[in-house]
């Protein structure tokens, strides 16, 4: 590796080296990042390319008066640069022109220098100090959306029944917040892992959740539009039946043609004036975004959802070809873009169900880390990512061959060159009806794993992005929205990264088979509960991770082994994992937790209840005791993740209908009963009368 090739790598904030979780320094290959450069659009094959791209690199930096985003974060003013008798002045967001200081208001505005006949632009981010977090202490649900079925289904769960799903365990079990695994639009046609962390698009839900009676224009239904609608919903309540009887595992494919089918019959009614004018507001709001979305889908109707194989004119969302087939394809357009508003309605629904039962959250939503790669975000934000390039993950102790997630990540320089609008959109859409969002993977805001096209994860590197532009951003859309924010930040995690992300009121994620005395790799013993962090999401398990019944019996390590997932002989991986469950239960026995008459679950939620974490989760599934993992990475060839009903011990799928009767989740509630009545206590104390 040259000096140049490592100072031009450095200047665009490629890692030329990295540390690994057991403290060992890897040096990365030249070729790497070569490759990484050039997805970044710079020329570095030979010598000479690299001192010219490197001379032109500091020929720009140089001739910049500002940086290429600025973010003031409660009135302080950060250090500019610009030369001495430089005059700058603030383009406010709402209109108007005042002095750079330090009283500017908050939101997103444009900072202009000049100077000696020189003039620059940058976004200028004001933002609070920090995000405002919710009030006391609060427990709810966390559920993967489509496996938490009603008898009133399609086939699998759906916008209707998160309704139902809020407004009981809001009402009838104290529950203050349902966190759901991302709702993002996904690829069409068959998906060999239907991960919903691998969306076509982060900007819109997908329609595949919509309670199709819930639409307003279904109760209107004549004539042959009628027959196609009840036709498609006979057809998908006896496949609702069929899942709920355990005869077969949610399919999607399914599920979709019949809503789509349904719901071309739907927008075939016309909207009434109201209910136009709501759509035409709808569509001005989204603007371009939608524009695309919806074009985006409509083209893939007719070439498939392989953008990058389509004709050479539809490759660019700005070329007139594009525009010429967005006419031709006016009708089918107009449809995408109303399965997104209809959509957006239904989400709206159940945020204003969930606060209407008395939820001091409400809905949590999850922006997955990234996107497939040729799906609709990648076509439209083209110059926003490395599309030659796989986010993924460095080998370690979990995965010693690393991980590729085969999902482009964002270009730092194609986000600051667009001023982190593509950034800012996606957020601003997880948060319109959220009281607070997960993120996944926080890290990301800070470096992301680049791994080249077509080689091996080991073969990667970590880039780095402008983590205040990203973190201002981040905090100016989610102090509009009201939300708090919720950093999924397990794993190898930098230091910095979580004292900046505590700094601005970010909230960590913190699960129970992790906490050690010692961190996840020393095991010293479980972690006190007066030793877990107050700032965070506490929980048992995750979606990728054995259910609480599993991992008591130990079970886990026999499905992996029957996976052929075991590193060690199967004798081995029992022993372990019954010396972590037996000393985690010594631990509840010290602190007077067990035995528990409702059971060893029961007792392991009332050891977080005594943890000082503000959020409290529960896994649906670990209310019904159901032992089976809804994902196992790795495994979507022999495994049926992200395709299984909620069930019990026996794998009988439970209906929503039907958790109420279950006595375990009787038990739960009970155990975090006094958290919303201390939490109202506190709230009536802290009101001043006549306030």
């Amino acid at each position: 590796m040259t000096t140049t090739l490592r100072e031009l790598a450095r200047a665009h904030g490629i890692s030329t080296a990295y540390t690994t979780d057991r403290g060992h320094r890897i040096e990365v290959a030249p070729d790497t990042l070569v490759a990484v450069l050039a997805a970044c659009g710079v020329d570095a094959t030979g010598e000479a390319a690299a001192r010219a791209a490197l001379a032109a690199h500091r020929a720009r930096t140089a001739d910049r008066l500002l940086p290429e985003c600025v973010v003031v974060r409660g009135g302080v003013l950060p250090r500019l640069g610009a030369p001495r008798g430089a005059r700058r002045e603030v383009e406010l967001e709402g209109g108007g022109t005042v002095p750079l200081s330090g009283s500017l208001p908050i939101g997103r505005h444009v900072l202009h220098a000049t100077a000696a006949g020189r003039h620059d632009r940058a976004p200028l981010l004001v933002v609070p100090e920090r995000l405002s977090v919710p009030p006391g202490r609060h427990w709810g649900f966390l559920v993967q959306l489509y496996s938490v079925l009603s008898r009133r289904s399609w086939g699998m769960g759906d916008l209707g029944d998160l309704v139902d799903l809020a407004s009981w365990s809001g009402r009838a079990l104290g529950a203050d917040f349902v966190q759901l695994g991302p709702l993002h639009a996904v690829e069409p046609g068959p998906l060999p892992d239907p991960s919903p962390y691998r969306p076509s698009s982060r900007r819109y839900p997908d329609p595949l959740h919509v309670r199709v009676e819930a639409v307003p224009e279904y109760a209107f239904l004549t004539g042959e539009e009628r027959r196609t609608a009840d036709h498609c919903a006979g057809r998908a309540r006896a496949l609702n039946d069929a899942v709920l009887r355990g005869e077969v595992l949610v399919d999607r494919e399914t599920v979709r043609a019949l809503k789509h089918e349904a719901l071309r019959a739907v927008h075939r009614v016309p909207l009434s004036p109201g209910r136009a004018a709501a759509f035409a507001e709808f569509t001005a709001r989204e603007g371009q975004d939608l524009t695309d979305f919806a074009t985006w889908c409509a083209l893939a109707g007719v070439h498939g959802g392989a953008w990058r194989s389509w004709p050479a004119g539809l490759l660019d969302p700005r070329s007139a070809a594009v525009a010429r087939a967005r006419e031709e394809l006016a009708t089918e357009v107009d449809f995408h873009r109303w399965l997104a508003w209809i959509t957006d309605e239904q989400l709206a629904a159940a945020q204003a169900a969930a606060r209407d039962a008395g939820m001091g959250i409400g809905l949590i939503h999850d922006l997955a880390v990234g996107v497939a790669r040729e799906g609709a975000d990648t076509w439209a934000l083209q110059d926003c990512l490395a599309l030659g390039m796989s986010v993924g993950a460095p080998p370690d102790d979990f995965n010693p061959r690393g991980q590729d997630w085969d999902q482009p990540p964002w270009r730092p320089d194609g986000l600051a060159a667009s001023g982190y609008r593509p950034l800012a959109a996606l957020l601003r859409a997880g948060l319109r009806h959220a009281g607070a969002l997960r993120i996944d993977h926080v890290m990301g805001l800070f470096r992301l794993w680049w791994v080249p096209e077509g080689r091996p994860p080991s073969e990667g590197t970590y880039v780095r992005y402008d983590a205040e532009a990203m973190l201002g951003v981040l905090m100016l859309e989610a102090h509009r929205a009201g939300a708090a924010v919720i950093g999924e930040d397990l794993g190898t995690v930098e230091e910095s990264v979580r004292t900046a992300l505590d700094e601005r009121g970010v909230l960590g994620t913190s699960v129970q088979r992790f906490e050690y005395l010692g961190g996840s790799h020393g095991r010293h013993g479980p972690l006190p509960p007066d030793r877990w962090r107050r700032d965070c999401l506490a929980t048992l398990t995750t979606h990728d991770l054995p259910t609480t019944a599993a991992w008591l019996s130990g079970e886990q390590v026999e499905l992996r082994s029957r996976l052929g997932l075991l590193t060690r002989p199967e004798e081995e991986e029992k022993a372990a994992a019954a010396a972590e469950r037996d000393g985690w239960l010594a631990e509840l026995e010290r602190l007077g937790l067990l035995p528990d008459p409702d059971g060893d679950v029961v007792a392991l939620h009332r050891f977080l209840c005594r943890t000082p974490a503000r959020l409290l989760g529960v896994w649906l599934p670990d209310a019904t005791g159901d032992r089976r993992p809804q994902n196992i990475p790795g495994t979507s060839s022999v495994h049926p993740n992200w395709r299984l009903p909620v069930s019990d011990a026996q794998g009988r799928p439970v209906p929503l209908e039907d958790l109420p009767g279950r006595p375990l989740v009787a038990a739960l509630a009970r155990v975090f009963a006094d958290l919303r009545r201390h939490r109202d206590k506190t709230e009536e104390r802290d009101v001043r009368p006549g306030s």
